[in-house]
């Protein structure tokens, strides 16, 4: 009976700990999520510099774009090869090269983060397990470092748009 007792009360704290880190990666406690930041942006100012400020817009998104896949795909693909670091991690321009680029990237991010938590989620991922072809990364570790570097990245977003005059008031 006590094995039994032991055994659920592991699975409850599993079970606690997936739901904790779902919760972080959506954004969980944070005043912004990554989607309200991108709500509305201005296509005008995409591209644009504010002044101190060493990134755009596009920038921001498709590097927390590349990052992300990155680190989803290292997490569950052993065949999986990053991007050169840095280079491959920031796009080549400063502007999105079009409206539909920008939108495609929003949606490539959203679709990504929604596959990390289901990967989280599943039951059968084992995030305390070394990844076989990593060294000695978990599932866990790897979603925490996602949420931490999407974290970062959206406060610089939010800092962005306000230097830009475009976050909304309210």
């Amino acid at each position: 009976m006590a094995k039994k007792t032991r055994a659920s009360r592991s699975s409850n704290h599993n079970a606690q700990l997936r739901e904790q880190v779902i919760y972080l990666l959506k954004g969980g406690g944070a005043h912004v999520h990554f989607e309200d930041a991108l709500d509305g942006f201005p296509p005008g100012l995409r591209g644009t510099f504010a002044k101190g400020l060493p990134h755009t817009a596009w920038q921001l998104l498709e590097h927390a774009r590349i990052t992300q896949w990155d680190i989803l795909e290292f997490s569950r693909n052993a065949k999986h090869v990053s991007p050169d670091f840095p280079g491959g991690y920031w796009p080549k321009t400063p502007a999105p090269p079009s409206d539909a680029e920008w939108e495609k990237s929003v949606k490539t991010f959203l679709r990504d983060l929604a596959t990390m938590v289901r990967l989280v989620k599943n039951p059968r991922s084992e995030l305390l397990r070394p990844i076989p072809h990593g060294d000695r990364q978990t599932i866990l570790r790897e979603a925490l470092l996602l949420a931490d570097h999407n974290s970062y990245h959206l406060g610089q977003f939010v800092y962005l748009r306000r230097a830009l005059g475009a976050w909304p008031e309210g």
